[in-house]
């Protein structure tokens, strides 16, 4: 089912997770939602149980409102059902400064109430291959410059103003380089499947860049990292973007991002300093910021080691997890009746539902 369709089914769900915690007689101190609707069945789970819940919303229906617009499928009520669980939620976990500040302007959320806990990667699965390697192994040019973009093929990803800032800066700067366009719903490029895909295509003859820009497919976790690793520059420049993982995964691979200057992405690349970030809808600032990086070798290794080192000390989900262990540990056991020894015990003890 598309998600835009499950409102209707939330209160047979709650209805299920309220019998299975009677049935089990489990006794759980926070509930943590992730997304608005599954923040209407913790919602009903505190009002039952008096339990605390803490919400991720990861995109608001009213910012998604305003960029999408009719594009957007998601019922009216959305947007009221979080203006109530910003007010109920003991706390709200927020991804970046984005979003706190879309909460407090469009939600009237309190800010005693936020917590900054962004998403993440795993470095394990994420990790830099060998360049030469990863594009041998993909069967790539080992010397052209090559950019990368990965993710969902839906129209507010941009990938149109991607593959137009390339195939531009291809053009003007004489460059020998591809595009590589990672996504869709089939492990082929399949209009039919991907009809996102088939635009997409059409923009790159518009573009003349046709035999340069690679539709590969959706490709597999284990497969991304050797995408990422081979490229020269990532590059990503959706309209709406809450957070955004894969310029994480990508800098974890030790390519060079250049993002739209929206959302998440303005907190995770560090303009100038871990990257380059473009306004959305701009494919010639993309096309200029990429000539840039493909004349200047080594500006282009100390961005990418840069952003390796960034996403490291900052963005793994074990310190991610500790994060959250905290808040959880805190909303169950509020400080004012504990001491520091007490906090230690308790948060070790916490159990959690992760309802969503």
């Amino acid at each position: 089912m598309d998600k835009e369709e499950l409102m209707d089914y939330m209160p047979q769900f709650t209805s299920f997770i309220i019998s299975f915690i009677m049935m089990h007689e489990i006794s759980y101190d926070v509930v943590h939602a992730n997304f608005w609707m599954s923040g209407m069945v913790a919602l009903d789970i505190k009002d039952a149980f008096n339990i605390p819940f803490v919400i991720t919303f990861h995109a608001l229906g009213r910012i998604r409102r305003i960029h999408q617009d009719s594009a957007d499928r998601f019922p009216n009520q959305r947007q009221e059902i979080e203006e109530l669980l910003a007010r109920k939620a003991d706390r709200i976990l927020t991804a970046c400064p984005q979003d706190e500040e879309d909460l407090l302007n469009h939600y009237g959320a309190h800010p005693s109430r936020f917590v900054m806990v962004p998403c993440g990667f795993d470095p394990t699965e994420m990790r830099r291959v060998n360049k030469l390697w990863a594009r041998w192994s993909l069967r790539l040019p080992l010397h052209e410059f090559i950019a990368v973009q990965v993710g969902r093929m839906v129209p507010r990803k941009g990938v149109d103003n991607a593959i137009r800032g390339f195939a531009r800066f291809r053009k003007q700067s004489g460059a020998r380089a591809r595009l590589l366009v990672v996504g869709g719903e089939s492990c082929s490029p399949d209009p039919a499947l991907t009809p996102e895909i088939g635009r997409l295509q059409e923009v790159a003859r518009e573009e003349e860049a046709d035999n340069s820009v690679i539709f590969t497919g959706r490709r597999s976790r284990e497969a991304l990292r050797y995408y990422y690793s081979a490229a020269d520059v990532f590059i990503t420049t959706p309209w709406y973007e809450p957070f955004g993982i894969t310029p994480l995964e990508a800098m974890a691979c030790g390519a060079v991002v250049v993002a739209s200057d929206v959302g998440g992405l303005k907190y995770t690349v560090r303009h100038g300093e871990t990257g380059y970030l473009v306004p959305p809808h701009h494919p010639n600032a993309l096309a200029e910021r990429l000539a840039f990086l493909w004349r200047y070798p080594r500006r282009r290794r100390k961005l990418a080691e840069a952003g390796e080192q960034r996403v490291y000390e900052h963005f793994r989900w074990d310190q991610i997890a500790r994060s959250l262990e905290a808040v959880y540990g805190d909303v169950a056991h509020p400080r004012a009746l504990r001491t520091e020894k007490e906090n230690i015990i308790y948060t070790n003890k916490t159990a959690v539902s992760p309802v969503g």
